[in-house]
């Protein structure tokens, strides 16, 4: 069986090159991460299996892959690029990688969660512009960060917060038990959190799971911080509380509409910081990452599945 890695960028190219193996299965590497799905079917001629990093696979697209039987997409984010249900009935199966990137992405959103407190971008930009602004941040320590969501990811923000002397709460779609961590309704966790940071993966169920009327239940003030996926949010009804002052501030890596489109309301929201997906972007990730990417093709090929 033939693999391709169809959309790789420089960094991820490097690192697939690294860690094939001799005798492994061959795996071709496209580097061109810009590519379109009316592409697929001619790069995925003669491939049995296919790595997705970003790119949309549409069922329609797939039908035109006669060789293709599995797609390995990089993340737990498969939905947002396909359907797995329509490409399972089609002969395709699709697998995602977990965990690779629960240390990096929690970094990731307590970062955020500083910023969104002390607003250091802001205040970098405008020091840059020739301005000089004392912002009044937030002390975290002692504050109350509920976390949505407390699979990898969040256990890992669990531990982080924790360690700067925050309250931690939390809820779960299924029930979780952490040290230190009080399980609690959601509504209770939206009017008492300083902090609510997003850790849920993007299902039928959780897509626009923080709703305008969830919005409205939050601590007024309150930091919103979303490592997971835009479309967990009712974006606009985000957008509008930002506006209103209810929610204080938004730390966002991740939208519904991605690179974000000129003219889209966050983008002049001086309450909002706004980063480019790149959570899980490190070496250890990347390596953990594309490493599972290749157990995977290997296991295709050993055991034909």
């Amino acid at each position: 069986m033939r693999a391709l890695f169809v959309d790789a960028n420089p960094s991820l190219a490097a690192v697939t090159e690294r860690l094939l193996r001799p005798g492994d299965p061959p795996v071709a590497i496209h580097r061109d991460p810009e590519i379109k799905p009316a592409d697929l079917p001619r790069l995925l001629a003669g491939h049995e299996i296919a790595i997705d990093d970003h790119t949309a696979f549409p069922t329609d697209i797939v039908r035109q892959c006669p060789a293709l039987k599995h797609i390995v997409f990089l993340g737990t984010g498969a939905r947002s690029y396909m359907n797995p249900e329509e490409l399972e009935a089609l002969g395709v199966t699709v697998h995602i990688i977990k965990g690779y990137g629960d240390t990096a992405v929690a970094e990731m959103a307590f970062a955020l969660m500083w910023d969104a407190a002390r607003q250091v971008a802001t205040m970098d930009a405008a020091v840059r512009a020739g301005e000089w602004p004392r912002v009044v941040g937030m002390q975290l320590t002692g504050k109350t960060v509920g976390l949505i969501g407390t699979g990898g990811i969040g256990a890992e923000m669990a531990r982080l917060c924790a360690g700067i002397g925050m309250r931690v709460i939390a809820w779960n779609r299924s029930p979780r038990a952490l040290p230190g961590v009080e399980f609690v309704p959601l509504d209770r966790l939206l009017a008492e959190s300083d902090v609510v940071s997003l850790h849920l993966l993007l299902n039928d169920e959780t897509r626009g799971f923080l709703s305008a009327e969830r919005i409205a239940r939050m601590k007024p003030g309150a930091i919103l911080v979303n490592t997971a996926r835009g479309a967990v949010v009712d974006e606009a009804a985000m957008a509008a509380a930002l506006e209103s002052g209810h929610l204080g501030h938004a730390a966002l890596d991740v939208f519904v509409e991605e690179p974000l489109p000129a003219g889209h309301p966050l983008r002049g929201l001086r309450n909002a910081t706004l980063t480019s997906h790149a959570a899980f972007r490190t070496p250890e990730a990347s390596d953990n990452l594309i490493g599972a990417a290749l157990d995977h093709c290997r296991r295709i090929v050993t055991e034909g599945r």
